[in-house]
């Protein structure tokens, strides 16, 4: 899987090195395998399997399935910076839906990182063979998540019933017809 570029972003694919580089808290052999720092709050073993929605051993097992699309925000600065990542949970489903998350190291938000990554994620999702359609969810009162996935063409869809988190907001964005 190649890396994609937007205008201040390199959108690195994630690996399975570097997802063990990650849980291993080995810094230097993450920034090592990205060309760039990581911010300085650590993701670590918790955020890898919430990320992916999927325990750690099923991604080391079958990494093609679950790291499909997944890609590290790094900025395409003098001095390169891992600012995020956007991790679509797994190849399409039977229906042809991906479900795509994001998130912005919290002293980068605010600065369109997550909608610049996300919207190139979401438009190579929506090119690729049995995509047809790419789904987000978002807690109801997190404004600044519901912006981004209205920036990026989404609309609601309904609500997602979660044990820990209650109703979620579902948005989609269908592959345009030729």
């Amino acid at each position: 899987m190649d890396s994609l570029t937007t205008e201040r972003l390199e959108l690195q694919p994630i690996t399975r090195a570097l997802v063990e580089a990650v849980i291993a808290e080995d810094r230097d052999g993450a920034e090592q395998l990205v060309g760039a720092r990581f911010p300085r709050v650590w993701p670590g073993k918790t955020f890898v399997e919430r990320a992916f929605a999927c325990p750690l051993e099923k991604l080391r097992v079958d990494p093609e399935q679950w790291l499909w699309g997944a890609r590290v925000l790094v900025t395409r600065a003098d001095a390169p910076a891992v600012v995020g990542s956007v991790i679509l949970n797994g190849r399409p489903d039977d229906t042809g839906t991906v479900e795509v998350a994001y998130g912005v190291d919290e002293d980068m938000q605010g600065q369109g990182y997550a909608t610049e990554g996300t919207a190139e994620v979401v438009r190579w999702a929506l090119a690729q063979p049995g995509v047809a359609r790419v789904v987000a969810v978002t807690f109801p009162w997190h404004a600044a998540s519901v912006r981004v996935l209205e920036k990026l063409g989404m609309v609601q869809s309904g609500y997602r019933e979660t044990d820990m988190f209650g109703d979620l907001l579902m948005f989609e964005r269908v592959r345009a017809h030729a």
